[in-house]
């Protein structure tokens, strides 16, 4: 063991001074020909793509690798994040891709700390992130059945189950690492569109030994690379479309939220649309330009819709199709043609009548542009018509935040209003440069609805998953990243109580950011859901008074704030709490009810609950 302990001290410290295995045997650092346990090969051969942080709960079905993992961390080339949640870790994880470009891997026990995690993974399937999940496995023997298995004497159940969310594999050799880690880098870092890469350890495996290991067998991280379309006809076909439309709209989705702001104005520009985002991606055009309408889709702005409704031709950026990003296919309804850009060809083949570009958003923008020059045919009407709808949005909004308080009815008293203590939050935020991450439900909602980003990455919203409790985990991975920037999560209280152990986890890892806390006591988003399609609530509503401010004083280290009742007062809590030099709470109550002004309201289609049969046979009748 002594001796075996002294080896792996000898390849963390060559890998870390040289950066990759090849370099490390060629300088002649490390021989070629090793005997390396799979659980250190696993730890290895991901450092070797670059992977160098690892989160996640140790169990007994993973105490091996977390032998490998604490050499690794002693000899200062990983870094290890022990959490309270499965769930958490993977949101993490999550944010550690998304803001910050980092490769993490998620570690987990066998059976619920896999299925947990599992679960979190759907944010990240969704989005399109690469990550790493490694769970222990039922041993591969079958001597019996094991304890937190799926208790059905099936082969490879674990296994059945993560094949169906996305690529997976299972460790059932030593051996096979090379070829998991093969799978794991296209996946991870290589695909079009990235997806997290499920690896299973059988418990009896891990401490194998691969006698004579080959360290060049281990594979590197893939480069970055652009898929692009250089089928000239279809850009032909692109061209002719925009030339022969006048009211033209150009509406993003998460797949563009790289894209360069000036390349995309100067293709609205050559087009004269107007342009509509996706929740995810504010800012990637100002929104005080004039063609920015804001948001649009079920959830959408008064502008953002109209311009979606009355176009005549579209054109769709890196954007799956959700249902609530085009109204469960009824927004495009006076369009008589669609140019949808995506690296996804099963992402393409998502409308019908359309041209369809397979490519980068940006690289497939700069080659229109270069077509476009000189070729303007519009409707001068057309932009003109958006802006006065978006001066109505603005109006709107304006009516709602000049009236920030209203009596509540459960509490007997006035308090701020959901979009007013929103707006507060925004506003106070676009002040600090800090990055607003927005939980699932009516604050994610009325958020996308309110910000007005000019700039891109300072709003992130999973709209993807609508992940309940993801804001407030993802936080972590800010202090995992060292604190470079400072996160304010936007979170209900029905998604806090989802994942409250970020307030531990904070402390332990050394966050500083903000959560505030939006307490209308009750699922607001399903209540106004259920009101609007049935006229009555059901089971989305508490009675329970919970101060949130002493459960985050609890935790020593951890700040609360309460907002107070009047704009005045929660600016004050939030100038407080950003001085805090650590993790803050501020707990806001906000209104709800019967008022109109108490919240945004919804302007599409969507099918769901009583309403399908309506947006079904539109759907149909549109025919895209």
């Amino acid at each position: 063991m002594k001796e075996m302990i002294e080896q792996r001290r000898k390849r963390a410290k060559a890998i870390k001074e040289y950066g990759t295995l090849r370099k490390a045997v060629e300088a002649g650092a490390l021989e070629q020909f090793q005997d390396v346990s799979l659980s250190e090969a696993v730890v290895l051969g991901l450092v070797n793509q670059e992977v160098r942080t690892f989160v996640g709960i140790f169990g007994h079905g993973m105490t091996d690798v977390g032998e490998a993992l604490r050499i690794y961390e002693e000899e200062d080339v990983i870094k290890t994040y022990n959490v309270r949640n499965e769930v958490e870790a993977s949101h993490i994880a999550s944010m550690l891709r998304w803001k910050y470009n980092q490769v993490s891997a998620v570690f987990t026990s066998i059976g619920p700390g896999g299925m947990q995690a599992t679960a979190g993974s759907l944010v990240p399937l969704a989005n399109g992130l690469g990550i790493y999940y490694l769970m222990g496995d039922e041993t591969s023997q079958s001597e019996g059945p094991n304890m937190q298995q799926i208790p059905r004497r099936e082969q490879e159940l674990f296994l059945k189950v993560l094949s169906t969310l996305g690529p997976a594999y299972s460790l059932h050799t030593p051996e096979a690492i090379f070829t998991a880690l093969k799978r794991g880098d296209a996946t991870v870092n290589g695909k079009e569109k990235r997806s997290p890469f499920y690896m299973l350890l059988p418990m009896n495996i891990q401490p194998k030994v691969m006698i004579g290991c080959n360290l060049l067998e281990f594979p590197e991280k893939s480069p970055e690379s652009k898929v692009i379309s250089i089928d000239q006809e279809t850009y032909n076909e692109a061209v002719n479309a925009i030339c022969s439309a006048s009211r033209i709209t150009v509406k993003t989705g998460g797949g563009a939220a790289n894209i360069d702001g000036k390349v995309l104005e100067e293709f609205l520009e050559l087009t004269d649309a107007a342009y509509v985002h996706g929740p995810q991606v504010p800012g990637i055009y100002p929104y005080s330009k004039e063609r920015n309408m804001s948001v649009g889709g079920s959830k959408g702005s008064i502008c953002g819709n109209y311009a979606m409704n009355e176009c005549d031709l579209i054109i769709a950026l890196g954007a799956r199709g959700v249902c609530q990003w085009d109204c469960s296919g009824t927004a495009f309804r006076k369009a008589k043609k669609m140019i949808n850009i995506n690296c996804d060809y099963d992402d393409l083949g998502q409308y019908n009548n359309s041209v369809r570009i397979q490519g980068d958003a940006q690289e497939v923008l700069i080659k229109l542009n270069e077509l476009l020059r000189g070729n303007l045919n519009s409707d001068p009407e057309w932009i003109k018509g958006c802006v006065q709808k978006k001066e109505e949005w603005e109006a709107y909004k304006k009516l709602r935040y000049d009236q920030p308080v209203l009596e509540d009815p459960k509490r007997k008293k006035k308090i701020l209003t959901e979009p007013a203590a929103i707006k507060i939050a925004c506003d106070f935020a676009a002040e600090h440069e800090c990055i607003k991450i927005f939980d699932a439900g009516d604050v994610q909602a009325n958020g996308f609805q309110i910000v007005t980003d000019e700039k891109p990455g300072y709003t992130i919203s999973d709209s993807g998953s609508s992940y309940m409790g993801f804001a407030v985990s993802s936080t972590l991975a800010f202090a995992i990243a060292g604190n470079k920037d400072y996160p304010m999560a936007f979170t209900g209280d029905g998604s806090f109580m989802m994942n409250p152990q970020i307030l531990i986890d904070a402390v332990q890892h050394g966050l500083k950011g903000m959560i505030l806390l939006f307490d209308n006591r009750r699922m607001g988003a399903i209540t106004s859901l259920q009101n609007a399609q049935y006229s009555i609530e059901y089971k989305t509503d508490d009675q329970v008074v919970v101060d949130y401010v002493q459960m985050a004083e609890a935790v020593q280290g951890v700040k609360g704030f309460y907002s107070g009742e009047t704009p005045e007062e929660m600016k004050e809590a939030l100038a407080k709490a950003y001085k805090y030099d650590g993790l803050s709470l501020i707990h806001i109550p906000v209104h709800y009810g019967d008022d109109e002004l108490s919240g945004l309201g919804t302007f599409g289609d969507w099918n769901v609950g009583n309403w399908c049969e309506r947006v079904q046979k539109m759907k149909h009748e549109i025919g895209f």
